[in-house]
């Protein structure tokens, strides 16, 4: 007997966001990253809801539960002069894992991207995250060569901006 599962994509709403982050605290500890996750639910339910989001979900379902998820948000090449999408988070839940849904949520946000005039995908991956690289390379998405990710975080940041401006 073949049991089929119907695997629905749909955005993610505000009474999900207790889900939304509890699959980003398993996503955190699945790449050995737990510790530097200190959003809350409050954070995500403030900045990816409201007049102005910072931020989508698109999350997939199988048979009614939660499968897995896709963060992501806007972006702009200056040096392409067109929009694309930036994926920040993209999570399935390891019983679901094979079935395609990570997959099928890229292939969405790339569709929904597409059809507002956007022309590329980013995301960054967790680089001992050996599994995703080969995931990603699959799907045609590579590693790009020629930039790096620098980043400025809590205190260094703040100091950072906070900084008075000198003038020349």
């Amino acid at each position: 007997m073949v049991v089929v599962s119907t695997i629905i994509l749909r955005r993610g709403r505000i009474e999900d966001v207790e889900t939304i982050h509890a699959a980003l605290l398993r996503l955190g500890t699945h790449i050995g990253a737990h510790q530097e996750i200190t959003s809350t639910p409050e954070d995500l339910r403030r900045y990816g809801f409201g007049a102005n989001p910072a931020f989508s979900t698109l999350i997939a379902e199988v048979d009614g539960e939660f499968a897995g998820l896709c963060l992501h948000f806007p972006i702009f090449s200056t040096w392409m002069g067109r929009p694309g999408v930036f994926v920040q988070d993209l999570y399935v839940e390891d019983r679901f894992r094979g079935r395609r849904i990570g997959e099928k949520l890229l292939r969405r946000v790339a569709k929904e991207c597409r059809a507002a005039g956007g022309v590329y995908l980013r995301l960054s991956v967790d680089s001992d995250n050996e599994t995703a690289k080969t995931f990603y390379e699959k799907l045609g998405i590579g590693w790009s060569s020629y930039e790096q990710v620098q980043k400025i975080v809590g205190e260094a940041f703040f100091a950072f901006a906070d900084a008075p401006e000198e003038e020349r």
